[in-house]
């Protein structure tokens, strides 16, 4: 089989790629999406993903973009870290993945972009917004088994490590400790093997998720 070529930058969506084919044990290569140059937005990329998005993930079947689809996808391809699509326990799963990829995951974009979505009142959307995830983190911690090796676990930890470090100056709201079971679930994150491969591939520090600090990446930029 081909191997899968993913499109990353340090520290972006792209590492919940990583994380899952790190887990599922596959051969990838990567190619670097230098942020630092807008090279997302530049022709190369778009003829890959025309939303000028990270992640991509190029496979023998063709080229994905979304981390969800990509996600899953992978899952399926190999029969790992999710259930079969026969299982009584699939449209559970299913469930709690959409709701990480269309509720949690665009919430926090909202929390590190609010010009986007509000140029005239940025920081009251910001504000909005901390109080939606910190209800959307209440769900998530009484919601999926996320101790369970799955797609999820790899989609959630970055996000979860990405709202202790971002926007860089208004981190102060948010504090992992206040959900025990997130706060448990990223320290187990912390020493998986598929963790410390991207530690090193994207220089994240020792304790990634459960207390992370910002990245030092031996190529690229994170922003």
């Amino acid at each position: 089989m081909t191997r899968y070529c993913l499109h990353y930058a340090p520290d972006n969506a792209s590492l919940c790629v990583r994380l899952t084919l790190e887990e599922l044990g596959v051969a990838y290569d990567t190619v670097l999406v230098d942020r630092s140059q807008s090279a997302q937005r530049g022709p190369a990329y778009l003829a890959l993903n025309p939303n000028g998005l990270i992640p991509v993930l190029e496979t023998p079947d063709g080229v994905m973009f979304e981390t969800g689809a990509i996600l899953l996808w992978l899952a399926d391809r190999h029969g790992a870290l999710a259930p079969d699509p026969q299982s009584p326990a699939r449209g559970d799963f299913l469930k709690w993945l959409f709701w990480v990829a269309n509720t949690l995951h665009p919430a926090l974009r909202m929390l590190f972009y609010p010009e986007k979505f509000s140029a005239d009142h940025p920081t009251a959307l910001r504000d909005s917004t901390k109080l939606r995830i910190a209800g959307l983190l209440d769900i998530l911690a009484d919601g999926p088994d996320l101790m369970e090796p799955s797609i999820l676990q790899t989609y959630v930890a970055p996000l979860l490590r990405w709202l202790a470090l971002y926007p860089i100056d208004d981190t102060t709201w948010f504090d992992l400790s206040k959900w025990p079971a997130l706060f448990d679930f990223c320290t187990m994150m912390d020493d998986r093997p598929a963790t410390l491969a991207a530690m090193q591939a994207e220089g994240l520090g020792p304790t990634p998720f459960s207390k992370p600090s910002y990245p030092n990446p031996p190529e690229g930029s994170a922003l």
